[in-house]
């Protein structure tokens, strides 16, 4: 049976489209791994920042929708720390820090290998019915 995690990245094309994978989810964590392809490069020839901000946003979803679905971000920050370049394999690694009520904040790292490309921070709110 599918988890409230497996469900939403089903039906996420934006992530899909970008060639994002869930390579693993639970307890408030989550990985998630981005191969930068050409067409993801701006015009100083390294990734886009906004798609950094894609792949640290959807490690974010899954960790905060592994512990109540749904949930969603509420606000989000992410200061880059290090150009990526086509071809570079990231992987955003999310956590939850903690949480308050129905809200949380969890810290997400994208690395390339061992060298820190971006860090981001969000802030989720569980909401009580589905989003339209």
């Amino acid at each position: 049976m599918a988890d409230a995690v497996d469900e939403m990245m089903s039906a996420d094309r934006a992530s899909g489209a970008l060639g994002m994978e869930v390579l693993e989810h639970g307890g408030g964590r989550a990985r998630v791994r981005m191969r930068v392809r050409p067409d993801m490069v701006n015009g100083h020839d390294v990734a886009h920042g906004g798609l950094v901000f894609a792949l640290a946003d959807t490690a974010f979803a899954c960790a905060c929708n592994s512990v109540a679905a749904p949930t969603l971000a509420a606000a989000a920050e992410i200061a880059f720390v290090a150009p990526a370049r086509a071809g570079d394999e990231l992987v955003a690694e999310a956590a939850l820090r903690t949480s308050f009520g129905r809200n949380g904040i969890y810290d997400v790292t994208v690395r390339r290998g061992d060298q820190v490309i971006a860090e981001f921070r969000g802030r989720s709110h569980h909401v009580a019915r589905e989003p339209r």
